[in-house]
């Protein structure tokens, strides 16, 4: 049923467009795509072109974004709407536009996408239960890995971190006690971030039981490397690789059903510390963003969020 009265409001306005407009068969032609693709993502919703609100507007506009289409693109798609919810006004087939101060694509920003907190929690506790699951076959040395890609998560997770500045990380960078470590960014731009406790505890277990076995672990090739400066090591004291850290993360969020990058456990971190109330300024510092504007988007993100969450539990959120 949703398909069909989409299917008639779309053909009664290609019809206005064609007979009252003039238009062209080619811009009919543009019309009809943007229009019937926002129809099959109506249905997906169970509305049709004529019960569509705002939200699902914007839903259907970051949708396209996040599929990486252009934002010229995007603009005609959103005038193709505009001009649509106008002819049903005017015709009166509705009482109000769903795409009425819908921002221009211009001002849009590909929300960054980030873990819920149950996703972030079963992904950190992945390399344990790997552990654990190895029974009495573990050998020290897969003990010593799952306990480095422990720390290594809950570092991502606790302070942000990017790829490039984990690998990088020295051991005279981080001051456990203190309850912090050094980064360096992008540019050689230096910040302190803090670590929780969670990621406190993670490192001692990996800088007295994992480092030492991994410092000294055999490799084919080449040997094995003597007093490296850095923080988190590969088999035989080898730096790690990004697309060993690529691995590991995306490893560990299978077990909460998704397909993580190192970078969504750093809009994890800015998106759940917004969410728990934390204020741009702090948060900006510890991403080691230059301007806040970059840091803003986190707002959406948690706004969104609540949205969806308060149309699934409040009493009288959705239409009665």
């Amino acid at each position: 049923m949703p398909a069909e009265i989409s299917s008639h409001v779309l053909s009664s306005f290609l019809d206005y467009l064609r007979i009252e407009k003039g238009l062209a068969s080619l811009s009919i032609g543009a019309y009809t795509t943007d229009i019937r693709q926002f129809a099959e993502f109506l249905e997906k919703r169970r509305r049709t072109l004529l019960t569509a609100r705002r939200n699902e507007v914007r839903e259907f506009l970051q949708e396209l974004f996040g599929n990486q289409v252009d934002g010229r693109s995007v603009g005609r798609k959103l005038s193709a709407l505009r001009h649509l919810y106008r002819y049903l006004l005017l015709d009166k087939k509705i009482e109000h536009d769903p795409t009425l101060d819908i921002e221009s694509p211009r001002q849009w920003k590909v929300l960054p996408k980030s873990l819920a907190r149950d996703e972030m929690e079963s992904t950190l506790a992945a390399p344990g239960l790997r552990r654990n699951a190895t029974g009495m076959q573990e050998t020290k040395e897969s003990a010593a890995l799952a306990i480095r890609d422990q720390a290594m998560l809950e570092v991502l997770y606790a302070g942000a971190l990017r790829v490039s500045e984990i690998v990088d990380a020295n051991l005279a960078d981080l001051k456990l006690e203190a309850g912090y470590m050094l980064v360096r960014g992008k540019g050689d731009k230096e910040r302190v971030v803090p670590l929780g406790k969670s990621a406190q505890d993670a490192l001692t277990e990996y800088l007295a039981h994992s480092r030492p076995v991994l410092a000294t672990a055999k490799r084919r090739s080449p040997a094995p490397l003597k007093g490296s400066p850095l923080l988190f090591l590969a088999r035989g004291a080898h730096k790690l690789t990004r697309q060993r850290v690529w691995q590991m993360v995306r490893a560990a969020s299978a077990s909460s059903g998704r397909k993580a990058s190192p970078h969504m456990l750093r809009h994890s971190c800015a998106t759940h510390m917004v969410e728990n109330g934390a204020d741009l300024r702090t948060v900006q510092t510890i991403l080691g963003h230059a301007d806040i504007s970059t840091t803003q988007v986190y707002t959406h993100v948690a706004l969104d969020r609540l949205r969806t969450v308060y149309q699934k539990h409040h009493p009288r959120a959705k239409a009665r």
